[in-house]
């Protein structure tokens, strides 16, 4: 492992764009399904065979419907169509794993509870495209015979589950994080927790979960643009739906005030047209109603936002499988690294760690670190660095848990 230290010269930044995708967003839904569904899949395999099988649904996806909206009701009229694309093991030894009847499963309760109002029996079509096809390295050589990639996906015991013996990381890739969040940063993520939470939820039942929020800083002047669905059948008609908009952009400015920021510009739904009845008035509160799509990998990063003026990766880490999966495990170290140095050291600084196929998970290609100009303990962020490193197994149990937010 090449542990490497650079210094940069971090500074407030004067020009800052951050974006969120809410909860109800296609991507997030996409996102946040695989992620179940890898929970779910390697504890039913953990739980019945001793082990974390391997798949990855990293690539699964939601396509629109179309949905009937007036003041006071609201249905689905086609549904939505959910893609289970990717792979996974299915069978052990001689026990075929019933896949497609467990991930349609899984998938119906996990969607009936992000968005409750729709009717799980009707408005959802399932299109099954997972394969069991391993990865290039299983060849038809005699050599290749009592190696595992010729059971990949078709263990017939736990003695082909490779990852129990060595612990290797499957691809050559990179995870990266950095800490702390920005003023705005941290403004972005409170402002869409607080308004997807139960509790906001539960007291204004219109709030749909679909909410994106762009946010712009310049100098100390702040700028956000949102969109926040209305719930149609709870909203009686057009008064309603501007009262229920004005108390959002009053709660929006009460969560801002203790961020003491010099100025902010609030735009919210800045598409609505009252004249002509084009509003955002949806069925279910996300615009995966009517058209829209969702797709692994295509929103927020592992810190929950996008910050395209920061160190990021465009690896799509939900679904992945969370024993060995680089684009999963190392970004969510380098995360967790970086929260590390952060609370010890009290700097702000940058993790960049990149793996090598077939290389021990706990021995990365490269570690690199980047701290501030003044900064000089070296010594002793090495230290720690190389402690958190030999932890990364320990994370699998942690994402079996739900210990960590991916989206």
């Amino acid at each position: 492992m090449l542990i490497q230290f650079v210094r940069k010269e971090f500074i407030e930044p004067v020009v800052e764009f951050v974006e969120r995708k809410g909860l109800g967003h296609p991507d997030t839904l996409s996102d946040l399904l695989a992620e179940y569904l890898s929970v779910q899949y390697s504890l039913y395999t953990k739980q019945k065979f001793g082990a974390v099988l391997h798949h990855n649904f990293d690539k699964v996806g939601l396509l629109g419907g179309s949905s009937y909206v007036k003041f006071g009701e609201g249905h689905l009229v086609n549904p939505i169509r959910v893609l289970l694309n990717g792979r996974a093991s299915t069978r052990f030894g001689d026990e075929i794993i019933p896949v497609k009847e467990l991930l349609i499963d899984w998938s119906k309760s996990f969607l009936s509870k992000k968005l409750p109002e729709i009717d799980v029996a009707k408005d959802l079509e399932f299109h099954y495209n997972l394969s069991n096809t391993s990865s290039p390295g299983k060849t038809d050589l005699e050599v290749a015979k009592s190696g595992t990639r010729r059971y990949w996906f078709e263990p017939r015991n736990l003695g082909d589950v490779r990852e129990l013996k060595q612990l290797v990381s499957n691809d050559t890739s990179l995870g990266v994080g950095f800490a702390p969040l920005s003023k705005l940063e941290n403004f972005v993520l409170e402002i869409e927790h607080t308004l997807s939470s139960d509790d906001f939820r539960k007291s204004n039942p219109w709030i749909g979960s679909d909410i994106k929020i762009m946010g712009f800083k310049n100098q100390g002047n702040y700028y956000l643009t949102m969109c926040i669905p209305q719930i149609s059948k709870y909203v009686k008609d057009i008064s309603e739906y501007k009262n229920n908009q004005l108390y959002a952009e009053n709660f929006i400015r009460s969560i801002a005030k203790k961020y003491s920021m010099q100025s902010l510009e609030l735009n919210i739904n800045t598409r609505d047209n009252f004249e002509n009845g084009e509003i955002y008035l949806t069925a279910i509160g996300s615009s995966i109603e009517s058209g829209d799509e969702g797709l692994v990998g295509r929103g927020n990063r592992i810190n929950g936002l996008i910050t395209p003026f920061r160190v990021m990766s465009m690896e799509g880490s939900c679904g992945k499988n969370p024993v060995y999966h680089i684009g999963k495990v190392y970004y969510l170290a380098a995360n967790e690294i970086a929260k590390e140095i952060f609370e010890n050291f009290k700097i702000s600084n940058e993790v960049c760690i990149v793996s090598q196929s077939g290389r021990l998970l706990v021995d990365p290609w490269i570690v690199l670190v980047t701290v501030p100009q003044d900064f000089n303990n070296f010594s002793e962020l090495e230290k720690l660095v190389k402690d958190e490193v030999s932890k990364v197994p320990n994370l699998t149990d942690g994402l079996l848990k739900e210990q960590f937010t991916l989206c």
